[in-house]
């Protein structure tokens, strides 16, 4: 009986050094991420994604709107979504960190502000369009999205 108070004790003192653990993180306005581990995935809480249909109606009314396609040159040539930009995963950061008149120069386009509603990344599947917006957002990107169906499901759909 000793051993299982013992074991309710500590189960209960975990269970509120989270709570005061998740208190601290959201009184300093910390993100709601989780790492659960150095090779797994952070698990998206802010809305990090964006359907086709959303971001089909986006395209279609939003003239504010920035698409960026972080696939290999390779990729690109074989095909894009009209109006993306392309900057290549590896360039995320660099890019994005560029002053507003350099990045125009490269892009042909304004600089997205930190604070830009609609700035969307993709790639062919995914996952290196979450790395992208993973990336924006470390650099104060707030609203970054990716189009998490990437071109394969665009280049689907818009065949019909």
């Amino acid at each position: 009986m000793r051993c299982f108070l013992c074991w309710v004790f500590f189960c209960w003192t975990l269970w509120t050094l989270a709570n005061h653990v998740a208190m601290l993180f959201n009184s300093l306005g910390l993100p709601r991420t989780v790492r659960l581990a150095p090779h797994r995935r952070q698990l998206p809480t802010n809305n990090m994604e964006i359907s086709y249909s959303d971001f089909k109606s986006l395209i279609e009314k939003d003239e504010e709107l920035v698409i960026v396609d972080v696939r290999s040159k390779a990729e690109v040539d074989k095909g894009h979504i009209p109006g993306s930009i392309h900057i290549p995963v590896e360039n995320v950061g660099s890019d994005l960190s560029l002053d507003p008149d350099a990045f125009k120069e490269k892009f042909g386009v304004p600089k997205p502000p930190l604070d830009a509603p609609n700035l969307v990344f993709h790639c062919q599947l995914g996952r290196r369009g979450e790395a992208a917006t993973e990336k924006a957002r470390s650099l104060g990107f707030q609203y970054a999205r990716n189009f998490a169906g990437g071109y394969k499901e665009w280049s689907e759909k818009e065949r019909k």
